[in-house]
């Protein structure tokens, strides 16, 4: 297990490649693209989350994602396994299987569909803190899971064992009240695509980013330049390469954009899981473009999700 007191810097949104014809994970594939982003410098791994499609997959597949995500981590780079489900049941069992594989830290989402209440959630929280000993991030996501949380009651979570909150939500002016004022109770990540830079600017310890999966080096230069050398005018000039990016990615399903982008860098992910599907036609025409504009060399353009190598 990777021992980290503190987790730091840009933490991909993994994506899960499938084996084209079974459609199971498929693990060469998964190997071949973390050993990839971890080369080109990336903090962390972040697997099980919405980018990774968790939402697809069976308990028994999201245990084995996690087991292959430690091993082929190899204790190069944190893994912060992606846990939650519709019961505490299911939830539990995720996160104390991920404990014993040697995660870093677990990334909790709540019960989607029907929101939970703030004395559910802490009851949640503090059974996973109580029976894993790990620290937890918690996945605020309140379009996906109905549950929506103030920065006060965000703040509060660290009561039950959260140390870590990644903030998926368009709310700009809570996302800065997460870093200037709640900042004593919990670190706040950037977890909205189209607010990185925000994120970032205003002094974000770290991102979750799924996009990482698709450009890792230029989410890299940008987070060094802003967080590390305090550059904004570099930032600024890597800001809008990604931005177009970010914007579509945020317009469409995210993660068929991670890996239609993936496909056509040549980098095979086996597809999605039925009934969604890879980008096609106009979509697909308009994510080309955003690529190329990003320096991004496209090495497929046959809209079948097929890599020519």
């Amino acid at each position: 297990m990777t021992q980290s007191n503190s987790l730091r810097g840009v933490f991909v949104a993994l994506s899960t490649p499938f084996n084209p014809q079974t459609q199971e994970i498929d693990a060469s594939a998964l190997a071949a693209h973390i050993d990839h982003i971890i080369e080109t410098g990336i903090h962390g791994l972040v697997p099980g989350g919405s980018t990774g499609e968790f939402t697809a997959l069976t308990i028994p597949e999201r245990k084995f994602l996690v087991e292959l995500c430690v091993k082929f981590a190899g204790g190069r780079v944190p893994v912060v396994a992606g846990v939650g489900g519709l019961t505490s049941r299911d939830t539990l069992d995720l996160a104390m299987h991920a404990a014993g594989a040697g995660v870093t830290a677990l990334m909790v989402v709540p019960p989607f569909y029907d929101a939970v209440s703030i004395p559910q959630l802490h009851e949640l929280l503090g059974q996973i803190r109580d029976s894993t000993g790990l620290p937890l991030m918690y996945y605020h996501i309140p379009s996906a899971t109905g549950t929506k949380l103030s920065t006060e009651q965000l703040a509060h979570l660290s009561e039950a064992g959260v140390r870590y909150v990644k903030y998926t939500s368009e709310d700009a002016i809570g996302l800065v009240e997460m870093l200037y004022e709640r900042g004593d109770s919990v670190v706040t990540f950037g977890g909205m695509d189209t607010l990185m830079f925000d994120a970032v600017a205003a002094g974000a310890q770290g991102v979750v980013w799924g996009l990482a999966n698709v450009v890792p080096d230029l989410c890299l230069q940008f987070w060094d330049a802003v967080a590390v050398q305090g550059d904004l005018a570099r930032g600024r000039q890597l800001w809008a390469k990604l931005w177009p990016l970010c914007k579509f990615f945020e317009s469409v399903g995210y993660a068929a954009a991670v890996k239609t982008s993936m496909e056509l860098l040549g980098r095979p992910t086996g597809g999605m899981r039925k009934p969604f599907a890879l980008l096609h036609d106009v979509q697909r025409i308009e994510l080309e473009k955003h690529l190329v504009k990003a320096g991004v060399q496209i090495k497929t353009q046959n809209g079948h999700g097929d890599c020519h190598r």
